[in-house]
């Protein structure tokens, strides 16, 4: 039997709402229509574990704090509006502890900051929304940012362009973890056109 691949997607006041709920929606929908089920189990965190409003006012009720979550296999962190969550501490060392232990670490469009912030990533290949590029370059020097991509994948590090190009990410580790008829099963049953790249 299958284990049952945990994806927790962190998130914070002022996240980028489809930068959660894309990749969510992925991963529920293809948990939903796989063959037997067990295959994935998403879920939200934030650091508390109370209500945290995203941006535009949009509020969601993560499952789970830090104090207490189920182990992370994959983890993926939302963009947003992220230089708050930057100078947080108690954040940096939780994101730290869970890149460690986690099989996959990705990220959505700003989300990418966070991992850098943390010293998750230092010298990786990766991406971000098109018009924060040029703040990565200049945060973060050692780091080779590339453009024009979807999402970028060095190692078990995997990141991606902003809001929708999360979708796609999303839909690429499917097909890692499960297998590429999974994937474009559940694009297909979300009604969403997967843009393919060699991650």
């Amino acid at each position: 039997m299958t284990k049952t691949i945990n994806i927790g997607i962190y998130i914070y006041d002022q996240a980028e709402v489809l930068d959660f709920s894309g990749p969510f929606e992925v991963f529920s929908t293809a948990e939903r229509i796989s063959r037997h089920g067990g295959v994935f189990n998403v879920f939200l965190i934030g650091e508390t574990g109370g209500p945290v409003r995203a941006r535009a006012g949009y509020t969601v009720l993560p499952a789970y704090g830090f104090d207490a979550h189920p182990k992370i296999d994959v983890l993926l962190v939302a963009g947003g509006v992220h230089n708050g969550e930057m100078e947080k501490e108690r954040v940096m060392l939780w994101l730290g502890r869970q890149a460690r232990d986690a099989q996959l670490v990705t990220s959505v469009c700003t989300g990418v900051f966070l991992l850098a912030q943390a010293d998750i990533i230092d010298k990786q290949q990766v991406t971000t929304h098109h018009q924060d590029i040029p703040e990565l370059k200049k945060l973060f020097p050692g780091l080779e940012v590339v453009e024009n991509v979807r999402w970028a994948q060095s190692g078990n590090i995997i990141t991606s362009g902003g809001i929708s190009a999360g979708i796609d990410m999303s839909l690429y580790l499917v097909s890692r973890l499960a297998g590429t008829c999974l994937a474009e099963k559940t694009a297909r049953q979300m009604e969403f056109c997967w843009r393919k790249q060699d991650g």
